[in-house]
């Protein structure tokens, strides 16, 4: 495949560039391409690029790549008027009347792409050292931005196709700009293909990015495979001889080549594995293209029945598809004189979808196959701009599990500060909301925005691709109106939580106060201005002397009370309570407590009890009584506090109920790995209400609230979960 690529470097004359542009296109097309061609040599004239290439020649190559990938008359016109902007006068309009409304939204998303050169390169500058992790964080938010940043997923794909040709150019022309642009490559372009699946793309990328960055290196290993060539051919031609009469005696209709492994791929496993080159199994390869899935299997068995399966190197994707849906067998297997041999097996349509991913999507969409195969792949093109997506977070929300599947890129938006660091927001976030991102303390002090140099309303709805300065004042706060929805100033949930944790703390102070005044003036009365506070507290059943001033303010702890503990009397007790077992009438009916009728009763929220776990009961003020685990934490702190208000509970009717319940799930992190939860808690037809998951050093901390019945449903979930690839532990939180 690779030499098919290269093939289609611009080359000959106009006629046979021509022709090789229009493979595969309707007459129509085939007509306008040639007038983009006519017209792309007329506007670019002489004019070159920032690295020298002539822009003609830049056009050229991206339109043979794009050609090379299948893609689309539309994508063919765009790339080689790629630069129409910069050459020709109201490009927009004459590329509308010209050539149509998508080329023209091709080439602007192209030129909205561009904007982000100096991000990228930026980053690829940074290198290593102090800040690493930030570095990283930054580089991936900026492949998600890319995506984020267009309308098409073309786009992106004629972007790298414009990279790729870059590199190409570059390889005559050494120097730190040819080395900055591996490295941009490297670290942006080469996983973005292959998050798209282009794995064609992916793998020029990288062998071209490590053959200028690391040459004598690449050099090393392509001379290992130089002097084993005409060895490795040798056995690869017999191989596949003899494995085609094998599968045509079995009445299996297949293609079957050896394969070329890259050299980027052989130097990356050789270091990951910390292998020697003989022990890369894939340097001899054969790929075997068949009809239909059972067909896969069937040639399986016979690469095995062939020859000596290796332990430990089978792995079936068809089965378990990789999370861009890549779909392959793979083994290797010993010869008879012991030499490693690698096969893959696959349909066409994976195959289609294995070297050119996404793009495969345009093929089959142009090319009118049949509308199941189609619709087969509308659904892996939404399941991959899902995966594209790449949330860091996921809010929490109880319509989580249904929405999952069908989360699309536009859930997100990436933004710029002054400084150029990329900043992801929800889509329909603020001025205000980016504000509160950067930091609490900013967004408490903020007074207005500028957008891209304009100032603007702090409510003013954020655009992909903007770059947000926030004016602020010395000090200050937040304002009230900031809370309302109707205002429309805050569209973050995180944003809202904290104006009211500011407004929260305002208000505790104001009662801090009002208390710290009640008590003074009881002190000055009873003439003991000189008590001391903690130890008054303590005899109230207090932590301290803030929490006897919060009590008193909020009439908890009466001026009798302190007077009686002033005097260093005890408090006089509630009277006990009659024995007697009642169910709860006006709370839930699910609790039976002991001696009170006809009050509210509730569930813990911080360990959240269920059946048949031991409970206990809690009288609140105001709120009836809370239910809690015997065993949790915060229910002991407070009856050591107060213990006349613990009440004895026990569990009543149960038909029917569900309780919410926190599980906690540590794993290795890997791709999939919260979407094979998921399957989990679906199967077990478990509802999820709560999501929140945290990555740190490649393991993921996950918490989850489910509600579970009152049944042995939750043991059967945990053992589930344990089962999961990767999974650590689970249990409840």
């Amino acid at each position: 495949m690779v030499s098919v690529f290269h093939a289609l470097a611009p080359s000959g004359d106009e006629l046979d560039v021509l022709s090789r542009l229009n493979v595969g296109l309707a007459s129509a097309d085939a007509a306008r391409v040639e007038q983009a061609l006519t017209l792309a040599r007329e506007a670019y004239g002489e004019h070159v690029l920032g690295t020298g290439e002539p822009v003609f020649q830049h056009a050229l190559g991206m339109a043979l790549y794009a050609t090379a990938l299948d893609l689309d008359g539309d994508v063919r016109c765009a790339a080689l008027l790629f630069a129409a902007g910069d050459h020709i006068e109201e490009s927009s309009e004459r590329l509308k009347v010209g050539f149509g409304d998508t080329v023209a939204g091709l080439v602007d998303g192209l030129r909205r792409l561009g904007s982000l050169r100096p991000l990228t390169r930026a980053a690829a500058s940074a290198g290593v050292g102090e800040g690493v992790a930030e570095m990283k964080a930054q580089t991936e938010i900026l492949r998600k931005m890319l995506l984020a940043m267009v309308d098409d997923i073309r786009v992106v794909m004629l972007r790298l196709a414009s990279r790729v040709q870059t590199l190409r150019y570059l390889g005559a022309h050494p120097g730190s700009l040819r080395d900055e642009m591996a490295r941009e490559s490297q670290l942006i372009y080469a996983p973005l293909a292959n998050r798209l699946g282009i794995w064609q793309v992916k793998w020029e990328l990288e062998d071209l990015s490590f053959r200028y960055l690391e040459p004598e290196t690449y050099k090393r290993i392509a001379h290992m495979l130089d002097e084993k060539r005409s060895e490795r051919e040798s056995f690869i031609e017999s191989s596949v001889r003899r494995l085609q009469t094998e599968l045509t005696a079995a009445g299996v209709e297949a293609e079957v080549y050896g394969r070329p492994k890259h050299i980027y791929s052989i130097w990356n496993k050789m270091r990951g594995k910390d292998i020697d080159f003989d022990s890369v199994y894939d340097v001899r390869a054969l790929r075997i293209i068949v009809d239909e899935v059972k067909d896969c299997y069937t040639a399986l068995g016979i690469v095995h029945h062939l020859w000596q399966p290796i332990r430990g190197e089978f792995d079936d994707y068809i089965s378990h598809p990789k999370g861009n849906y890549y779909r392959s067998l793979h083994t290797a297997v010993a010869a008879e004189d012991g030499r490693a041999l690698e096969v893959q097996i696959r349909t066409q349509e994976m195959h289609e979808h294995a070297e050119l991913g996404v793009a495969a999507h345009w093929r089959y969409k142009e090319s009118g196959k049949s509308v199941k195969s189609a619709g087969e792949y509308e659904d892996k093109i939404s399941w991959l701009r899902q995966l594209l997506s790449w949330r860091d977070e996921i809010a929490d929300s109880r319509e989580w599990v249904q929405e999952f599947k069908r989360a699309a890129l536009d859930d997100t938006i990436y933004v710029l500060t002054p400084l150029d660091k990329v900043i992801d927001l929800p889509r329909g976030a603020t001025a205000l909301d980016f504000a509160y991102r950067l930091h609490t303390d900013l967004g408490h002090r903020c007074r207005g925005a500028k957008i891209d140099g304009q100032m603007v309303p702090l409510g003013t709805p954020l655009q992909n691709g903007q770059r947000v300065e926030i004016v602020a004042v010395k000090s200050g706060g937040p304002s009230r109106d900031w809370l309302n929805p109707a205002q429309g100033f805050l569209a973050t949930s995180r944003a809202r939580s904290k104006v009211k944790q500011w407004f929260a703390a305002q208000d505790e102070a104001e009662m801090l106060a009002e208390g710290r005044a009640i008590v003074t003036r009881e002190l000055q009365r009873c003439g003991q201005t000189q008590a001391n506070l903690e130890e008054l507290a303590a005899k109230l059943g207090l932590k301290n002397a803030e929490a006897m001033f919060l009590a008193a303010a909020r009439g908890e702890v009466g001026v009798r009370a302190i007077d009686t503990a002033l005097r260093g009397e005890t408090a006089p007790l509630p009277p006990e309570p009659e024995i007697q077992t009642r169910k709860s009438r006006a709370g839930d009916s699910r609790i039976l407590v002991v001696g009170v009728d006809k009050l509210m009763t509730q569930m813990g929220t911080c360990c959240k009890p269920m059946p048949p776990d031991a409970i206990t009961g809690f009288v609140t003020r105001g709120k009836g009584i809370s239910i809690h685990r015997v065993e949790c934490v915060n229910y002991r702190n407070m009856a050591a506090r107060n213990p006349e208000r613990v009440i004895a509970a026990d569990w009543g009717a149960q038909e029917g109920a569900v309780y919410p319940v926190d599980l906690v799930v540590d794993a290795t992190d890997r791709q999939g790995l919260l979407r094979d939860i998921s399957d989990v808690l679906s199967r077990e037809k478990i509802n999820v209400t709560a999501v929140k998951t945290q990555s740190r050093v490649g393991t993921a901390h996950m918490r989850f609230v489910v509600e579970v019945p009152a049944t042995g449903m939750l043991a059967r979930v945990l053992s589930s979960l344990r089962e999961v690839p990767g999974v650590i532990c689970a249990g409840r939180g």
